[in-house]
C-alpha cells in the first residue's frame, strides 16, 4: 500500500511541476511576443500603415510546446497588454487577436494529430493561408468599416483584402513558420524541462 501511494505522490508532484512550467512559459513567451509587437518594419508595396512584426513567433513556439490553447492565450494576453497603449481604440488588438489566435490555433490542431517535422510544416503552410483569410475578412468586415474615411487611396474594400490584408498575413505567416522552424527543436529541451 505504502508503494502505491509513493508512485501515486510521484506522479502528482510531476503533473504539478509540468502545470508550473507551462504557466511560466506561457508567461515568460507572452512577455515576449509583447515587446516583439514594438519591432514593426515595412512591407515592400504595401500601405505605410501595414507593418510587419514577429510578435506570433512565441506564440506558434507556445503552441507546438504545449499545445494550441496555450498558443491562443499568449495571443490574447499580448494583445491585452497592447491595450494598454493603443492607438486604435481596441480595434487593432480585436483584429490581431483574431489574427494570430487562428494562426496558432490552426497550426497547433495540426501538430496536435502527428508531432513530426513534416507535420510541423504543414501545419504553418495551412495556418498561413488560414491567417491570410481570417485577416481578409477581419478587414472586410471590421477594419475597414472604422477607418475607412482615413484611407482616402482605397477604392473599395475588397482592394484592400486583395492587395494588402489576406496577402501581407500570408506572408508573415510564412515568415513566422521559417523562424519557428528554424529555432523550435533546439528550444524543446528548455520548455518542456528535459535540459
Amino acid at each position: 500500500m505504502n508503494r502505491e501511494v509513493t508512485i501515486t505522490n510521484t506522479a502528482t508532484h510531476a503533473q504539478n511541476n509540468s502545470k508550473v512550467r507551462t504557466i511560466t512559459a506561457t508567461a515568460m513567451l507572452s512577455a515576449i511576443a509583447y515587446l516583439m509587437a514594438f519591432a514593426e518594419f515595412p512591407v515592400p508595396l504595401s500601405p505605410a500603415f501595414a507593418r510587419m512584426d514577429l510578435s506570433d513567433f512565441p506564440a506558434l513556439i507556445g503552441t507546438f510546446a504545449y499545445g494550441p490553447l496555450v498558443g491562443v492565450l499568449i495571443e490574447l494576453i499580448k494583445n491585452g497588454l497592447q491595450l494598454l497603449s493603443t492607438s486604435t481604440g481596441g480595434v487593432g488588438e480585436f483584429a490581431n487577436f483574431l489574427m494570430g489566435g487562428s494562426f496558432v490555433l490552426t497550426a497547433g490542431l495540426i501538430y496536435r494529430q502527428h508531432k513530426s517535422r513534416k507535420t510541423a510544416w504543414i501545419a504553418c503552410l495551412i495556418s498561413s493561408v488560414v491567417m491570410g483569410i481570417v485577416a481578409a475578412a477581419a478587414n472586410y468586415f471590421i477594419l475597414l468599416p472604422m477607418f475607412e474615411m482615413f484611407m482616402p487611396f482605397i477604392r473599395t474594400k475588397l482592394d484592400v483584402v486583395l492587395y494588402n490584408a489576406f496577402p501581407f498575413n500570408l506572408l508573415k505567416g510564412l515568415v513566422i513558420s521559417i523562424f519557428t522552424m528554424a529555432v523550435y527543436k533546439r528550444l524543446t529541451p528548455v520548455l518542456k524541462g528535459t535540459r
